[in-house]
């Protein structure tokens, strides 16, 4: 039985389930009784929770990670400073990891990896500017929501653990088919050290394979440092040039072939995106040290033969001169014969091939079916259909309902070629003007597009019969690129012919506020108050100090600083507790209206929502 269970944190956190279990830590899910909100606590594991070191690290990076502020990374809402026990407390996600995505549906496609990288590219960019590396990007580590939008997990705690032993056990496998070269080697990391995992984690998508494998983690280290991987689209030829080049440059074992930062890589992926075909550059070729070397040995080797071949010096006689020219001439004669015949043997193949196969092998034909009289929905939905007609539309007035097939062409019973019977052009019915007729049976129901990739979304409501317009919006939530909503929206009904405007996202707009003044001196409720109202969060630490309970003594960004909506703001408050009180306090700098009762010392921003 876990002792944890049924516990409570601070008077404010009920541990309710154990819901994952890593190397350092283990994660329940929890009810702030506070904020009557359920969340996910990690508790770190009691062996490292003795290492006072340790826990004192564990601390600072938190707090740090505590600071960002991104849709796409989970977010942490409060850190433990007990003596007790080491936790943080964190955003509860209803979703799955991305290796249990990617279990489940096997190798995606490359528009599905494509949204994916794209996110988890936004949320680096995010972490490295502030000065965070995640140094354990993996699929473990990547929750999938049901949106289908993504966040990256445990940025900072892998910090954490790449300070402890480097020894690569059994436990570390999971890990060790992503890290760099540099990782494997244990020298020192930055931002492209994550970009390598990531690079991994593309590879890993597109291909369904890892790009390495071995029996144990050294020799899948080695690998890292030693070896090239092979080509994704050897592995599957449907992935486009260009993603396969932004993977690999993102691959390179020299970290100075890589890209050099999160926002030179999220560049590309929205190029590539916009432009699928555009050129995309890639990295300089550079043999790991390991394949170099057998290159290098090449060439020296065929020298020492060389050397070594007494005939190679040996002078020849008159006589073993012409026998050697005659049968020179004779090779050179048979050579000259065997490439003209195979010249020809070519020329007659392609002749074959392209002209003259149709001329004595029977092509497949289909006879065409009798689509007259039939309603268009009903024949587009057929699925044999679908897998062998193409259809074009043309209207004609008529009293009948509205979207039956009136006319096609070729006629029904027409024997053709498949490739060339499998274009049908089709026309329907519209109903007159004034006619009560019903058109029921040729409506057609509005697909829900949101979240799908825009131009998947166009293509599909366009075989419908659509007339498809787009407008672009900003959505904190939506990848670029991707549907925001619909108008009309899922489940209205529609008639061949009608107009769906498509509303595809910018991605999120940033918005600057001011940090609004100086809350020295102020009391807590005062401060929360005003910074809210501005569109920042806040963070309370409560330290000891002469001022009164509740008073503000200190915060992390000065008045008049121009920050990101939603940027968390750090207040330092006095909890009253002097353990050696001045005898002349100073006054206060200004007024301030009479301070709020002291709350909690694990009182934080989100305990007001912000």
């Amino acid at each position: 039985m876990d002792k944890y269970l049924g516990t409570m944190l601070d008077g404010r956190y009920e541990i309710l389930e154990v819901i994952g279990t890593g190397g350092m830590a283990v994660v329940y899910k929890a009810r702030c009784h506070r904020l009557n909100r359920l969340v996910a606590v990690k508790i770190l594991k009691e062996d490292l929770a003795l290492d006072a070191d340790f826990r004192r690290r564990f601390q600072t990076e938190s707090q740090a990670v505590a600071m960002l502020s991104h849709p796409n990374i989970v977010s942490v809402y409060d850190v433990s400073k007990s003596s007790e026990v080491e936790y943080i407390v964190m955003e509860l996600i209803e979703g799955i990891t991305l290796k249990q995505y990617m279990n489940r549906k096997g190798q995606l496609n490359w528009k599905e990896s494509l949204h994916f990288a794209t996110q988890i590219t936004k949320a680096l960019s995010h972490a490295h500017s502030r000065g965070i590396i995640h140094r354990d990007i993996k699929p473990h580590n990547i929750m999938v929501l049901k949106d289908g939008s993504v966040k990256v997990a445990d940025f900072g705690i892998a910090r954490l653990q790449s300070n402890q032993s480097s020894t690569l056990t059994q436990e570390a496998l999971g890990s060790v088919h992503y890290i760099s070269p540099e990782q494997a080697k244990g020298s020192n990391v930055d931002a492209r050290s994550d970009l390598y995992s990531l690079g991994v984690v593309m590879y890993e998508m597109l291909t369904n394979r890892l790009p390495f494998e071995g029996d144990s983690p050294v020799s899948v280290a080695i690998q890292h440092i030693s070896s090239v991987p092979l080509s994704p689209r050897e592995i599957n030829p449907d992935i486009p040039k260009g993603l396969e080049t932004i993977t690999m440059k993102a691959m390179s074992a020299d970290p100075d072939a890589r890209y050099q930062s999160a926002d030179e890589m999220l560049k590309d992926l929205e190029e590539f995106r916009k432009n699928p075909d555009a050129e995309i550059a890639g990295a300089a070729v550079v043999l790991p040290v390991g394949a170099a070397a057998a290159a290098a040995q090449k060439p020296a080797a065929n020298q020492d033969a060389a050397k070594k071949d007494p005939k190679s010096k040996k002078k020849m006689t008159k006589e073993e001169y012409k026998k050697r020219k005659k049968k020179s001439s004779r090779v050179s004669t048979l050579t000259g014969v065997l490439l003209v015949v195979g010249l020809l043997i070519a020329i007659i193949l392609c002749l074959w091939v392209f002209f003259l196969r149709s001329l004595f092998v029977q092509s497949e034909r289909i006879t065409i079916e009798d689509f007259v009289g039939r309603y268009y929905t009903n024949v587009i939905n057929d699925a044999e259909y679908k897998s062998t007609y193409t259809f074009k539309i043309e209207e004609e007035e008529s009293d009948q309902d509205k979207g039956i097939i009136i006319k096609q062409d070729p006629v029904a019973g027409r024997s053709v070629a498949q490739s060339s019977g499998s274009t049908i052009e089709v026309t329907l019915t519209v109903a007159v003007k004034g006619d009560n007729a019903t058109a029921s049976s040729s409506e057609l129901i509005m697909p829900n597009c949101i979240n799908q990739y825009g131009p998947t979304a166009k293509t599909e409501l366009a075989n419908m019969g659509m007339i498809v317009e787009e407008t672009t919006i900003y959505d904190d939530n939506i990848t670029s690129g991707y549907v925001v909503r619909t108008s009309p929206s899922a489940g209205k009904t529609l008639s061949v012919g009608d107009t769906v405007t498509l509303f595809i996202s910018k991605g999120p707009e940033t918005k600057m506020v001011t940090v609004p003044n100086d809350f020295y001196g102020q009391s807590l409720s005062y401060a929360k108050s005003a910074l809210e109202s501005a569109g920042l969060s806040v963070s309370v630490e409560y330290v000891d100090s002469s001022a009164a309970s509740g008073i503000v003594i200190g915060q992390s960004i000065p008045s008049g600083t121009q920050v990101a909506e939603k940027t968390k703001i750090v207040l330092t408050v006095s909890n009253g507790n002097n353990p050696s009180p001045s005898p002349s306090p100073s006054p206060s700098p200004s007024p301030s209206p009479s301070p709020s009762p002291s709350p909690s010392p694990s009182e934080t921003a989100d305990d007001s929502g912000g």
